[in-house]
């Protein structure tokens, strides 16, 4: 059967993203319908498309709907096969796309893959957002193989068999267009960070995989949207986690997960507060109070209600606490978790 895939690059004002990287998703994606899809740009970077890559096309959005809603709006009007959901500030190598494609094709259990994610900056350096895939801890807290926290690690070849992994990255994520019709998207509610892992985690109740593919490789920047000293990524990234717990445990373990991560998050805010970074304990905070007082809660769990849950039985939910892991015992590899 052949099979059809459109690469999708999400673009707000990006301008130098796309003169920069988009000359190598052009040279090197074969067999692919490039597309930018605009979230209300008011730079010129849709003019400098149409201007040198003339036969990309484009789909104008209305307003900026972030990660998570932007691209549930512009995939409604994309019919191909597979998706690849690429960061506009990606440089990719060639034959990256093929492994992904080649996956998704010949294991219908598989529902979405990531490549091996290096930094662009470093690249022989695992980048942060993905790396060699995504996992998440007991309390929902992600980590990668090649990054826990802010350690990366080198890459050295350890991770160069392919694997199934719980969440890949949203910076380079391949998934059937089927599937993300079926769940109906990204939750938009998330705006940016952790819609992906949410989305894979609905991936998983549906009874599929995701796979990490290390035969492809891409060089990622990283916070080209928001910083990591930005404390609106501290807000969504708190807030949107708690979101996900909620939609996700299953009930025995609903209240007392959220209970000891809420605590955890509290430990985290005073270690801002520690170093002097009063806006990001505000933030988290911030996070809080919307969790709390949110109608959409509810809404959240009952509409996947449907679904088998997937926690214990998951062996791709590592059962220990990273933090723990990280801090007291000073393990800072995947690889070390389970010694």
């Amino acid at each position: 059967m052949n099979y059809t895939t459109a690469v999708v690059i999400l673009n707000w004002n990006g301008v130098e993203q796309l003169r920069t990287f988009l000359p190598s998703v052009v040279a090197n994606t074969q067999d692919a319908e490039i597309i930018v899809a605009d979230n209300a740009s008011t730079d010129n970077s849709i003019d400098w498309v149409k201007q040198h890559y003339p036969d990309i096309r484009i789909i104008s959005l209305s307003q900026n709907y972030g990660y998570a809603g932007g691209y549930n709006e512009a995939l409604k009007f994309v019919d191909a096969d597979f998706l690849v959901l690429l960061n506009s500030d990606i440089e990719v190598t060639a034959g990256w796309l093929q492994p992904l494609v080649h996956v998704l094709a010949g294991n219908p259990a598989v529902a979405a893959c990531q490549p091996k994610i290096l930094s662009y900056h470093n690249k022989t350096s695992f980048e942060y957002a993905g790396a060699a895939g995504g996992y998440i801890d007991k309390y929902g807290i992600p980590f990668c193989k090649g990054r826990i926290f802010n350690t990366i690690e080198k890459d050295i070849n350890q991770y160069n068999n392919p694997a199934e992994i719980f969440w890949a990255s949203g910076a380079c994520l391949t998934i059937r267009n089927s599937v993300f019709k079926k769940i109906g998207g990204f939750d938009a509610d998330f705006f940016a960070h952790m819609e992906e892992i949410d989305l894979c985690w609905t991936i998983h109740r549906l009874g599929y995989a995701i796979q990490y593919v290390p035969t492809s490789t891409i060089y990622h920047v990283g916070g080209a949207t928001l910083s990591k000293s930005n404390p609106k990524k501290t807000f969504l990234n708190f807030r949107n986690s708690l979101w996900m717990l909620q939609k996700h445990l299953p009930k025995n373990k609903l209240l007392p997960i959220l209970f000891t991560r809420m605590c955890l998050d509290g430990l985290a805010a005073f270690h801002y507060l520690s170093k002097g970074q009063a806006k990001h304990f505000a933030a988290v905070f911030k996070a809080h109070m919307s969790f709390y007082f949110s109608a959409k809660n509810k809404g959240k769990r009952n509409a996947l209600s449907t679904l088998p849950f997937v926690y214990s039985n998951s062996d791709l939910i590592v059962k220990k606490s990273i933090i723990f892991e990280f801090y007291l015992k000073g393990k800072k590899t995947y690889q070390s978790l389970f010694k």
